[in-house]
């Protein structure tokens, strides 16, 4: 089987980590969660259902013969307005400044509770 190559498929069974499809050759192979959607997938059953007729893409092929697919690679992504909006904050992928905002707060929280538990448990600092 060759990569890139794409096929038609049904949902043969999802579980926590991915879907697995019957390829219309007879073959089959797995979708893992990362490649159900051009957005993040919390709940696979949320996007797919069992018996659900999906485009998939070959991204691999292990030594065993396990078939890795993805769903998001075999179709266009949505238009950059169809994005998921955060509440709050305008729609469309996050930009620069956002990850950036969200790193430093992220950061400076972990820095915070660091040296809370260390005055908590008499752990000196060094200046």
């Amino acid at each position: 089987m060759e990569n890139d190559a794409i096929f038609n498929g049904k949902v043969t069974g999802i579980t926590k980590f991915g879907a697995f499809v019957a390829l219309e050759d007879g073959r089959s192979g797995m979708v893992h969660i990362s490649e159900i959607a051009h957005s993040y997938v919390n709940e696979i059953r949320d996007h797919l259902t069992e018996g659900q007729e999906v485009r998939v893409k070959v991204v691999g092929v292990s030594p065993e013969g396990r078939i890795n697919l993805s769903i998001k690679k075999a179709v266009p992504p949505p238009p950059r307005e169809n994005y998921p909006s955060r509440r709050g904050a305008p729609s469309g992928p996050p930009t620069f400044e956002d990850k950036l905002k969200a790193f430093m707060s992220d950061s400076e929280s972990k820095i915070s509770d660091l040296r809370h538990h260390s005055d908590k448990h008499g752990v000196r600092r060094r200046k």
